[in-house]
This record gives C-alpha cells, sequence and structure tokens, in this order.
C-alpha cells in the first residue's frame, strides 16, 4: 500500500480534497438558499406582502412553503424555471416599477393553472367525498378565494367575486 501513495502527487491530492470540500460547500449553500427563496420568511421580505404573510402565518397551511402552493412541484427543472421567471418579475416590479404595483395583488393565468395543480395534489384523496367543479368552471379558487390568505383582511369585496383571478397584474 506504501508504493501507490508513494506516487500520488501530494499537492494535486490536496487540491482536490479542497476541490471536493469547496463543491460541497457550494451544494449546501445553493441547496440552502433555494430552500430559503421557497420560505414565507424570504417572500415577506416585500413589503408589499406583509399582509399576505400574516394572514397566511394564522391559517392552516402556515407548516408549507409558500412554494408548495405557488411553483409547480411536478419536477425540479419546472419549478426552478417558474422560479426564475416569477423572481426576475418580481424583482422587476419591486425596483423599477414599483410604482405600478396595485393596491390588490391577482395571480397571472400562469400562476393560476399552478396554484390549481398543487391544490389538487395536496387534496385529491378528499375530493372524492366532495362534488368537485371542473377546473374550467373556475376549480378550488372560485370556492376557497380566502385559502390560505385570510377572507377579506385586505382584500375589496369584488376579490372574492368568481372570475376576478383571471391574469391581472
Amino acid at each position: 500500500m506504501k508504493n501507490v501513495f508513494r506516487h500520488v502527487n501530494k499537492k494535486a491530492a490536496l487540491f482536490l480534497l479542497a476541490g471536493v470540500f469547496l463543491g460541497i460547500a457550494l451544494f449546501a449553500g445553493t441547496s440552502s438558499a433555494m430552500n430559503y427563496t421557497d420560505s414565507a420568511d424570504f417572500c415577506s421580505s416585500c413589503h408589499v406582502m406583509d399582509e399576505a404573510y400574516e394572514t397566511f402565518q394564522s391559517s392552516n397551511h402556515a407548516s408549507l412553503s409558500c412554494n408548495d402552493c405557488h411553483a409547480p412541484t411536478d419536477s425540479y427543472v419546472s419549478k426552478m424555471a417558474f422560479k426564475a421567471k416569477a423572481g426576475g418579475s418580481h424583482i422587476y416590479m419591486n425596483t423599477i416599477g414599483r410604482n405600478d404595483i396595485p393596491d390588490v395583488l391577482y395571480a397571472k393565468e400562469s400562476s393560476v393553472e399552478v396554484i390549481e395543480a398543487n391544490c389538487i395534489s395536496c387534496h385529491e384523496a378528499g375530493l372524492s367525498n366532495v362534488e368537485y367543479h371542473n377546473v374550467t368552471e373556475g376549480g378550488c379558487i372560485d370556492c376557497h378565494r380566502g385559502v390560505p390568505h385570510g377572507n377579506g383582511m385586505y382584500k375589496p369585496d369584488d376579490w372574492f367575486e368568481p372570475g376576478n383571478y383571471d391574469a391581472r397584474s
């Protein structure tokens, strides 16, 4: 065994070991960063989300991350692509477009589709116990508009009328 290690360049071995350690640290940091950007604490760091955060924290969904509902959960790639697009939009709106932020935020059509799919994914077992409305008829959001962000604590009355989630903002 001594003969094998005699031919190993100690600098190269040290460099390789340092590279492996750095790779593990970067992966852990990146993984932690990705998990943090899913959290309600991260999402509430923008002041426009204060009331949404407060009502979410007092809901029965408070143990979930924001992106358990607001990002695709079918694959890591689709989740990351969706987060990148939404994140870019949020950065723009909170910097250059801050004067265009509406008083009430409505989900875009693409977000509504994702939220509906995630509602169904989590609650699929219970759907057989209720009369389920087809997604084309409004789906989960029509009846459960206040979940998990409260029942009108900061939303105008017309927000709760069916169809008011269609591609606003």
